[in-house]
C-alpha cells in the first residue's frame, strides 16, 4: 500500500512512545537512561522537538535498533515540512545540465 503523500509522516516520538509503553517504562526512566531530561524525552514524544541525530543514537542504543530508523523517521517530516513550505522557492531555481 503506497504511503498518503498529503498525510505528514508519522513523527518518531510517537514510535518511541509505543517503545516506552512496550517495555513497561515511564518517560523518566527513558531520560535517565539515556542520559537527558525529562522534559526532551516528553518534548519528542509529543512530536513538539525533533529527533536529532545524537538523540537517535542514544534512543537506538537503549532499544537495541540503532539511530538510522530513527533518523529516517526525523528526515521524512524534515522534507515533508520543507517541500510545503519553500515549494514556490524551489519551483524558481533552474536546474543545470551536467557539465561534459
Amino acid at each position: 500500500m503506497a504511503r498518503n503523500l498529503e498525510r505528514r509522516p508519522t513523527h518518531p516520538g510517537r514510535l518511541l512512545r509505543s517503545e516506552i509503553e512496550a517495555r513497561k517504562l515511564n518517560q523518566k526512566q527513558v531520560a535517565d537512561l539515556v542520559g537527558v531530561g525529562r522534559r526532551t524525552i516528553n518534548e519528542i514524544c509529543q512530536g513538539r522537538r525533533p529527533m536529532t541525530i545524537d538523540m537517535a543514537h542514544r534512543i537506538g542504543k537503549l532499544f537495541g535498533n540503532g539511530p538510522t530508523l530513527w533518523v529516517n523517521m526525523q528526515k521524512a517530516i524534515d522534507m515533508w515540512d520543507a517541500e510545503r513550505e519553500h515549494s514556490t522557492d524551489y519551483a524558481k531555481i533552474q536546474t543545470l545540465e551536467i557539465a561534459r
